[in-house]
């Protein structure tokens, strides 16, 4: 197949290439910036400004599947109302735009999976969390409702659409996980606030394998839930991820210094999120890992560029 794929110079974008090219696809990639595009080999790149504007029409030549990774980052950012706006935006306008494309071209791919987030549910305590449950409130959960809408239009002109709720994507080359070492490895990591809030986590491996597994099963038409069974809370990712460093717990972070230290944003950190990869599982994706104690393992047994 040949595969447009939005957002392939982040974390995810870079994983998915290398497996896709690997598979023996082809693939070309929508970028502001095509130069930034080095170290992925094989692929075509074309300059497109999402917020824009509708991608260059020779983009879609001879496109089966679209995937659709592009978004301004969340995390590790104070939300300013500039910030919100930027996030909305580049998620709603990019996806409307990039359908607009779609539509527009002379062929349409048979599969779009656009990325969404498990922030979709907001807030929801201790409550197992599956495709079927409702959107929650708040900022990420409107901007959820809003981007897969947006990415849902792709089905009036016979697209089937996918939509990957991912939760915490953890990888040795960027991300969360990435973050959360160095504190770790000075003995100065400690659980958020109470430590009873869900933390959905996903392994690169498998937010990958999942993705893949979307594009190539028919069944799969709608939202699909991106993150790991063996959910954990915030203590005991906190404590396994202290012991395969071999290093203490340090105190608990209060809620009310993220508060202070992240405005808005520590209510998206805080989060209690129990979500359960239904779809996946029953359409019959085998998850590489599972559970947190072997993923964690894997990822720190690596070298930093895996």
């Amino acid at each position: 197949m040949k595969i447009l794929i939005t957002g392939a110079t982040g974390l995810i974008g870079r994983a998915v290439c290398r497996a896709l090219i690997d598979d023996g696809h082809r693939i070309a990639i929508l970028t502001r910036r095509p130069s930034s595009a080095t170290g992925l080999t094989n692929v075509s790149a074309f300059c497109w400004e999402p917020e824009r504007e509708p991608p260059p029409a020779e983009a879609w030549d001879g496109v089966d599947a679209a995937i659709h990774l592009a978004g301004e980052p969340v995390v590790a950012v104070r939300w300013t109302d500039e910030r919100k706006r930027r996030i909305r935006d580049s998620r709603v306008k990019g996806t409307r735009n990039l359908v607009a494309g779609m539509r527009e071209a002379s062929a349409q791919p048979k599969v779009f999976v656009s990325s969404s987030a498990v922030g979709f549910y907001g807030d929801r305590g201790d409550e197992i969390l599956n495709e079927s449950s409702k959107p929650g409130s708040g900022f990420l959960s409107e901007v959820c409702v809003e981007w897969e809408a947006e990415a849902a239009r792709a089905r009036e002109f016979g697209v089937r659409v996918a939509l990957m709720r991912t939760g915490v994507v953890l990888s040795r080359s960027g991300g969360a996980l990435e973050k959360m070492l160095t504190p770790f490895k000075l003995g100065l990591g400690g659980r958020l606030g109470s430590g009873r809030q869900w933390f959905p986590w996903i392994h690169i491996d498998d937010i990958v394998g999942i993705l893949r597994h979307a594009l190539m099963t028919p069944a799969i038409d709608g939202p699909i839930n991106a993150s790991a069974p063996g959910i954990v809370i915030n203590e005991e990712f906190t404590r396994e991820l202290a012991a395969a460093l071999n290093r203490p717990v340090f105190l608990p972070v209060p809620e009310i210094a993220l508060r202070i230290l992240m405005g808005e944003m520590a209510g998206a950190v805080m989060s209690s999120q129990r979500v359960f990869p239904q779809l996946a599982l029953d359409t019959g994706y085998r998850f590489k890992y599972a559970n947190l104690k072997p993923a964690l393992e894997s990822l720190l047994k690596t070298s930093p560029g895996a």
